[in-house]
This record gives structure tokens, C-alpha cells and sequence, in this order.
């Protein structure tokens, strides 16, 4: 509702102002020419709001602390509102001079420039973006620099061409602040010793679908739970300098230092490297789990299929995290790889009670997935999560695999999206079955797995019915796993009466997948 809200907000805004002070300097009210050519310079006003909402380093997220792919919706809005104004401007030159040709530059470079803007606005779309990102990236780098270059050219006898040429510089900036921290983050590439070896990717091909990327991050990298990283492969791209954004799947745990220190002294409690174990590049080095589809994904996979090496650039971190210390109750849920981004917040609630930072008293983590032996990505950073827990902290580990449906099941789910748990797995079933799940994990205590799909409506109004205080409830997976959890906190679930009546205040974040 809120960008709906501000979608209509804005068009009304623009067009109130496009019908404001219409009279031309001869005192032609409503003059086709001077209104079509107002609406123009209307929408080039826009261009610099628009390149700069579409940065990754920006002055309005910089101020507002809105992270760069929140602003990119309206981002995208206002580009396609530009388009419309520009269109009406198109139509009122056609009346105002039907029998106009294109021996004027100006006039060609309009056109050329307003084919761009179309073609960008088509590749744009949402169908476009998630199933062809490469094809979007590459038109959209060209098909901007076109647009913009005939927009200059088409306003520059009509002194409009200062409203465009901002747009290269703000572009340029975002460039140069990303090659600075490109070569700070990978300093080993530009003749730093120190570097050396630093960004050295191994691959892992996890499952059909699934490709795990790891590497040792450099000292003064850091980042926090829930941030994306863009990562530049040349060999493995199709061009050298394409950038992919991916979640970072680890925590940039100070743990391990923490209890190495200790270790020496011969005072604490923990070894370590030695007590993470395996877990290890969980709660320190940098770890993406990355969805295969086409292009660039589908090559990463080949190089992990023969578990290769990779160079990676690294740039970021960007977006925001989600500062859960102040929540009583903190529960997670996602879907499949959507674990890239609740994992790491998961563990950084336990760490933060851990130090003392964080009051909050239990924790639900939720998680789908399609086939049981998935479970292995993250079981080792699951046990020792479990074990590290204080006592003062209760954790629930709730795990469905969706594979396990039975025919039965299966039919029933079509006509209904929440379908109650019927059965319930246990270690020695694991084991009966040939299963490659860590029996150690569902062993634990607070550990459960489950055949079907979760029962969302039902886990989180039990939650809620048994919590108080604050509660922040985070998703990351598919629209339906999103929708599921709306539909199950809509009022009066989590309305002002549920609080009244001694009821948890819900907080609700929705971590999108893919490409926004």
C-alpha cells in the first residue's frame, strides 16, 4: 500500500504542476505548443532525482539511511512517470506540427533517444528483470548512455540540456566511489603483498540448483547480518566488468577472535577456531549461497561442478540490517536459499545475548526446504548456534521439507495453501530412510523436522499467543512464503487489541528474492 500510495502521490503531484501557469507569452491559455514543450522540461527536471535513486551510492540513502535497492522501486516509478510525460510531449509536437520532418538533428536525436527510453522501460519489467537479468543489465547500460546522450542533444538549442548533463556526473560519481572500494576491498589485485590470495573463491556445488561460494574476506572488510555483496567474476562473466548482487550467507562474528584470546589466557570457556569447527566460514568468512538459472549463474555452476577456484571482486556491503537487540521475540522464516539472508541475523541474535546486548528471550527459526538432505548447507552452523545458545535464551529450530509430500498431500495443497503438519521425522527415521541429514542436528534439543509444508497461520498465532513485549518476525524466500506470513499477522492478529490485551507488538520485515 505504501508504494501504491506513493505512486499516486507523485503522478498527481506532476501532473497538478504540468497544469499550473499553462498560458504561453502571447496569453494563449492552454497553448498545445508551450504546454507539450512545459511537460518536457517537467520530466527532464526529473533525469538527476531519477540516475541518482538508481545508484548504489547516493546522497538520499547516505541521508535517510534507506538502503539503495528500497529507493530502486521508486526509482523505477519515477523513470516510468518521465516516460509517460515525455510520450504526452511526443504527441502534442505530432499535433502542434503535423507536417514536421526529420531533417533537423535535434528532432532525430529525440526520436533515437525516445526508442532507447522504450526499450529500457520493456526490460525493465519485473518477467524481464528475474528471468533474463543479464539481458536487462546489458540493455539498460546502453540503452541508458544512448537516452541520455540524445536527450542532451535534442534540449540543447532549447536550453533544457542542464537538467541532463547532472546525470552523467552523478552517474560518474557512483562509478568512481565503487572503484575506490573496489580496490580497498581487493587490494591484493593491485599489488598489495599483504593481499595476496585474499580473494581466492572455492566452489561447492551444494545441490542441482544451488552453487556455495566462499572466500577469505580481508582484515578490514566488514559487514553486517543481512547486507549484499556484488561479486565480479571476469572468468566466469561474459564481460569482464559485470557485477551480480548476491546475500551474504555469513556473520561477521567477532567470536572466533574473542575466544581465541581467551584460550591463550588460559580463562575462557571456548577454543576458538576448534570449537566452531566445520561451522567456521559461517561466523567469518564470507559465504553465498547462489540460486542457479541462466547466463552467469549457469556458468558458476560448471566451474563448481569441477570444484574450481575463482578470482571474485568484491563490492559492498550495501542495504541495511535489521537491529534486533531490542526484541523480546525473534522469529525467522524462509525458503530455500532465502536462508542466505535469516542465517546470519539468526546467529547474530545469539551472539548479541551472548555479549549482553540483546534482552531477547527466544528465538523460531523456521525453515523450507525441498529436499531433506538440504539440510546439510547450514547444519554445522546450526549445531554450534544451538550450542553457543546462553541459557538465558530459548531457541526453536523448525525445518519442513516440502519433498516429502505425499500424493495425498499434494492434491489437497492445490486447493489450499496452508496445509496442516501430519507427520513428524525423527533421527532414527533419518537413518531408516538413508537420509543425509546430520543426525547430530535433529538430536538437539529445540530441533524439529517435519514432513509437508509449514502450517504458517498456525506457527505464528501460536507465537503469538504465547509471547509478550516486542516481537520481529523477518522472511526471506518465494512471494507465496511472503504472502503466507502477511495473511497470518494481518489484523486483528496483530492489531492494537491483540496489544491491549497483553499481546506482543509484531514487527514485520520481507526480504525480497531476486532481482527488485
Amino acid at each position: 500500500m505504501a508504494e501504491v500510495f506513493v505512486t499516486v502521490v507523485y503522478i498527481a503531484l506532476l501532473l497538478i504542476y504540468a497544469f499550473i501557469n499553462t498560458t504561453s507569452v502571447e496569453g494563449q491559455k492552454l497553448d498545445v505548443t508551450y504546454w507539450c514543450n512545459r511537460i518536457a522540461m517537467l520530466a527532464s527536471s526529473q533525469f538527476p532525482i531519477v540516475t541518482a535513486l538508481g545508484t548504489k551510492n547516493n546522497l538520499v540513502s547516505l541521508v535517510t539511511g534507506i538502503s539503495y535497492d528500497r529507493l530502486n522501486y521508486i526509482h523505477r516509478m519515477m523513470a516510468r512517470t518521465c516516460f509517460m510525460l515525455l510520450c504526452i510531449h511526443a504527441v502534442g509536437e505530432v499535433i502542434s506540427s503535423p507536417y514536421f520532418h526529420l531533417s533537423g538533428a535535434s528532432l532525430r536525436a529525440g526520436i533515437i533517444a525516445m526508442a532507447a527510453f522504450l526499450v529500457i522501460i520493456i526490460v525493465s519489467l519485473r518477467p524481464v528483470r528475474t528471468g533474463a537479468y543479464e539481458v536487462f543489465f546489458y540493455i539498460h547500460f546502453l540503452g541508458i548512455g544512448i537516452f541520455l546522450v540524445g536527450g542532451y542533444y535534442h534540449t540543447k538549442d532549447a536550453y533544457g540540456s542542464y537538467w541532463i548533463w547532472p546525470s552523467f556526473v552523478i552517474w560518474a560519481f557512483d562509478r568512481f566511489i565503487r572503484m575506490i572500494r573496489l580496490v580497498v576491498f581487493n587490494h591484493s589485485y593491485f599489488g598489495f603483498k599483504s593481499g595476496t590470495g585474499t580473494m581466492d573463491a572455492t566452489t561447492e556445488l551444494l545441490s542441482e540448483n544451488v552453487v556455495r561460494l566462499r572466500l577469505r574476506r580481508p582484515p578490514h572488510f566488514h559487514w553486517c547480518p543481512g547486507q549484499t555483496a556484488y561479486l565480479i567474476m571476469p572468468s566466469v562473466s561474459t564481460l569482464p566488468f559485470e557485477a551480480h548482487p548476491f546475500t551474504i550467507a555469513s556473520f561477521d562474528s567477532s567470536f572466533p577472535s574473542t575466544a581465541e584470546t581467551e584460550d591463550q589466557s588460559g580463562s575462557g570457556e571456548n577454543h576458538g577456531t576448534q570449537v566452531l569447527g566445520s561451522s567456521t566460514p559461517f561466523w567469518k568468512e564470507l559465504v553465498f549461497l547462489i540460486n542457479v538459472h541462466g547466463g552467469f549463474t549457469k556458468k558458476l555452476k560448471e566451474v563448481a561442478a569441477a570444484k574450481g577456484q575463482a578470482k571474485v571482486f568484491v563490492d559492498g556491503p550495501y542495504g541495511p540490517s535489521s537491529d534486533l537487540s531490542s526484541y523480546d521475540t525473534s522469529i525467522f522464516v524462509a525458503g530455500g536459499s532465502g536462508i542466505s539472508y535469516t542465517l546470519p541475523v539468526f546467529l547474530s541474535v545469539i551472539e548479541s545475548v551472548r555479549k549482553g546486548k540483546s534482552s531477547c528471550k527466544r528465538v523460531v527459526f523456521v525453515w523450507s526446504v525441498r529436499r531433506a538432505e538440504h539440510v546439510q548447507w547450514i547444519d554445522e552452523a546450526l549445531i554450534k548456534a544451538v550450542q553457543l545458545t546462553p541459557p538465558s535464551l530459548t531457541v526453536s529450530i523448525r525445518i519442513f521439507d516440502t519433498g516429502a509430500l505425499s500424493m495425498s498431500q499434494s492434491t489437497e495443497e492445490d486447493s489450499s495453501r496452508s496445509v496442516p503438519t501430519e507427520k513428524i521425522s525423527t533421527p532414527e527415521q533419518d537413518a531408516a530412510n538413508g537420509s543425509l541429514i546430520s543426525s547430530k542436528l535433529l538430536l538437539l534439543r529445540g530441533v524439529k523436522m517435519e514432513n509437508g509444508r509449514a502450517n504458517l497461520d498456525a506457527l505464528l498465532k501460536e507465537e503469538i499467543s504465547m509471547a509478550s513485549g516486542s516481537m520481529s518476525v523477518s522472511v526471506c524466500g518465494s512471494q507465496g512464503i511472503a504472502r503466507a506470513v502477511r495473511h497470518a499477522l494481518r489484523f486483528p492478529v496483530s492489531g492494537p487489541s491483540s496489544i491491549l490485551s497483553g499481546g506482543p507488538s509484531v514487527t514485520l520485515h520481507v526480504e525480497s528474492f531476486g532481482y527488485a
